[in-house]
């Protein structure tokens, strides 16, 4: 077994992690979108966290250094025939990067915000259902999931 195969093993897993992690999340808090009990909003809210904070958010890191110190351990060229695709797929992955602080962590503080008030107030208030239901943050996340489908659909297929 050389490095390259281990350091492939750990992007894979790595993937793994990640996808589980954005799957798990985004299961969570559909259900916490479609509730009106601002308890359960915020036990599912609490159960979403572990999928990002342990899987989505280290997940997305390790896939990129594996990724990237795979691609050096098999001399993978940047721009050749039959590799583009290695190229293509971590400039796709990376267009997920600047959601980050534009939109997840601002949007997070004032889904934070809101959460608290509600729950202080014992009902859904306005404002947690707009965080809920934030259009941005439903954008990004749907970025997010695009991104990775393509990213593994390049690497199954590996097209060009």
């Amino acid at each position: 077994m050389t490095l390259a195969d281990v350091l492939q093993f750990l992007h894979v897993v790595s993937a793994f992690m990640f996808v589980t992690g954005i799957v798990g999340r985004d299961i969570v808090l559909g259900h916490a979108r479609r509730s009106d009990d601002v308890e359960r909003v915020r036990d599912l809210v609490e159960t979403a966290g572990p999928f990002e904070r342990f899987l989505a958010i280290p997940g997305s890191f390790l896939v990129l250094l594996f990724g990237i110190l795979t691609w050096w351990a098999q001399g993978i060229p940047v721009w050749d025939q039959g590799t583009r695709w290695v190229t293509v797929s971590l400039v796709v992955f990376l267009t997920n990067i600047p959601f980050i602080p534009l939109i997840f962590v601002p949007r997070g503080k004032v889904f934070d915000a809101a959460l608290a008030s509600s729950a202080s107030s014992g009902r859904i208030t306005p404002e947690l259902s707009a965080a809920l239901r934030d259009s941005g943050v439903a954008m990004a996340r749907w970025w997010e999931v695009g991104t990775t489908a393509v990213v593994l659909s390049l690497m199954v297929t590996k097209p060009f």
